[in-house]
């Protein structure tokens, strides 16, 4: 994807996907207005077109091309909760997997290395890092991780904003890799982590990822999402060794609009 297409829409396009029927066929469109987010515009588009359809989740489908798609669904199942000490079998195994392990850095492979690591964020004594686990339909699958990029120097130095909020994610589970779930469950997340986060500290202008630049599954996701791939770059591990990485940037009044309200 070049960084012109997400630079330059043509408009918005919604499709249904209700949960038992077959999908319809047509997809509707609509121009986007001066200054309109891409969000904005499509729920504009479903309340003038498909009013009694309002209450469904509205997700991004594709927001990586000239026209950017978004899938109006009736029900999801996905669901996100602070990540507990009862998580750490899972976590481990998840980022033992030979899908994730490639990619994951954070080094908590064995029961000490996690609880090193993320009982702290459990019991509230490190602030710096929020842990969500992933649900769809009840069932734990992944983690999402939130930080601010200032609370962490060794990022703030890389990123054009150090004061964006910086993520990262896996799915675990490999059953649930390869279906286009990576994709809603972020875009789930990003509506009610943005929300809740611009109603406590004031909003969040940028939200950076930065995956390793041979995982081509993860940057494809942050395409669709509405991200813009950006400079390449060494980022450190905690073993002391670098990876090179694609800083990858959304910014949230363009894609989401105001306090990135995003869904119903």
């Amino acid at each position: 994807m070049l960084a012109d297409d997400v630079a330059a829409p043509r408009g918005v396009e919604v499709r249904l996907e209700p949960l038992a029927a077959p999908c319809p066929p047509a997809r509707h469109r609509a121009d986007l207005g001066p200054g309109e987010s891409w969000y904005a515009a499509a729920r504009a588009l479903v309340a003038e077109r498909l009013p009694e359809l309002s209450s469904w989740w509205l997700l991004p489908e594709d927001l990586g091309g000239p026209w950017k798609r978004f899938v109006l669904v009736e029900h999801p199942g996905l669901s996100f909760r602070p990540l507990t000490r009862g998580d750490l079998p899972d976590l481990i195994r998840w980022q033992s997997a030979p899908h994730v392990a490639p990619w994951w850095h954070d080094g908590a492979r064995d029961r000490a290395a996690a609880e090193d690591r993320y009982l702290p964020i459990v019991a509230g004594e490190d602030r710096t890092t929020e842990v969500w686990v992933a649900e769809v339909h009840g069932r734990s699958v992944g983690i999402v991780q939130a930080y601010r990029i200032a609370d962490h120097p060794d990022w703030a130095l890389l990123t054009a904003r150090p004061d964006a909020v910086g993520w990262d994610y896996l799915i675990g589970e490999q059953a649930f890799v390869g279906r286009g779930l990576g994709t809603r469950l972020l875009a789930v997340f990003l509506d009610a982590w943005l929300r809740r986060v611009g109603r406590e500290a004031g909003g969040v202008a940028e939200v950076f990822a930065a995956p390793d630049h041979r995982n081509l599954a993860s940057l494809r996701v942050l395409d669709k999402l509405g991200f813009r791939r950006g400079l390449w770059f060494d980022a450190p591990g905690p073993t002391g060794a670098t990876r090179t990485v694609v800083g990858c940037s959304l910014d949230v009044s363009t894609v989401h609009g105001a306090l990135g309200a995003t869904s119903q």
